[in-house]
């Protein structure tokens, strides 16, 4: 039965450790200049209704580094989803030729479908209520620095949005506490929050989600598609930055984290993002190493 990635909850615990040694390895073995091509042959369509920098660069390079091939479709070889062709007749059509999807669209109902109606695997690569590949790199990358995920504090000050949805479900998975301050109307979806369960924890005040935390997150104020909002937005969000100040009431060795891109000044401050707590950049290149390590598993190579 085909597998997709859609979201961190599609996951259970036990494969998710799986996905983190396969990265592991992946990344030893591309480190050490060993090849493999446990991809040849096999072809990867990558659907962009969104400009991306860091999940192109690292589906296409990772396939490239598995063996296999890549067909990019920008928005001006496919248009937005649904409105061109129907989602249905896409998927249809695309399960005809490669042998995995993966779509960095607006409206998470967009990957759903796909998903639904393609017989090969799909894989979010971001939509407005989930980004799995990022917030399992996050995680990747805190195992690396830490030798464990499992009994930290994570702390995300900002938007209740697509990346607080993933980080919960990987709380849920991975048994970790997860507490996101948000503006008051800011807050993540009810349903995502309840599904998680007792390991998260929504608060308005940014002082006590960050008060002994093992990592401080952050991503940007306005998302893509929020433009209009960019205003209001930074008003709401004034008091919502990681600065030295914040990272003070963490623990001495916290982590701090980004999605990236940054806007320094606005969410998080340039002297905490380029600062030693920071591990932004690490997150980026495990981006490519877990991708590869779901890409080889829903494959069923590894």
């Amino acid at each position: 039965m085909k597998r997709d990635l859609l979201r961190i909850a599609d996951l259970d615990t036990a494969e998710i450790q799986h996905l983190f040694a396969l990265a592991s390895r992946l990344k030893r073995e591309l480190k050490a200049g060993t090849p493999h091509p446990l991809l040849a042959g096999r072809s990867l369509a990558m659907i962009f209704e969104k400009p991306s920098l860091r999940t192109r660069v690292t589906f296409e390079v990772g396939m490239g580094q598995l063996g296999g091939a890549v067909l990019h479709l920008a928005p001006g070889d496919i248009g937005r989803l649904g409105e061109r062709e129907p989602v249905p007749d896409i998927a249809r059509n695309l399960e005809r030729w490669v042998d995995v999807i993966m779509a960095r669209v607006f409206a998470h109902d967009s990957v759903h479908d796909l998903a639904s109606y393609a017989r090969v695997p799909v894989i979010n690569g971001l939509s407005d209520l989930h980004h799995p590949c990022q917030v399992l790199s996050d995680c990747f990358t805190l195992l690396e620095h830490r030798g464990r995920v499992a009994g930290m504090r994570v702390a995300f000050v900002g938007d209740g949005n697509n990346m607080v949805h993933s980080w919960m479900d990987a709380a849920a998975r991975l048994d970790f506490d997860f507490v996101a301050a948000c503006p008051p109307g800011y807050e993540p979806h009810p349903d995502v929050t309840a599904q998680a369960g007792a390991r998260v924890t929504v608060t308005h005040d940014v002082d006590a989600a960050a008060r002994g935390a093992d990592v401080l997150y952050t991503d940007v104020w306005t998302s893509m598609g929020q433009e209009e909002e960019a205003s209001a937005r930074r008003r709401a969000f004034q008091r919502y930055q990681i600065d030295a100040r914040l990272l003070g009431l963490a623990k001495p060795d916290a982590l701090v984290m980004h999605c990236l891109p940054a806007h320094r000044g606005e969410e998080i401050t340039a002297e905490v993002l380029e600062g030693p707590h920071s591990v932004v950049f690490d997150e980026a290149e495990n981006r490519l190493h877990v991708q590869k390590a779901v890409l080889v598993w829903l494959l069923g190579a590894g």
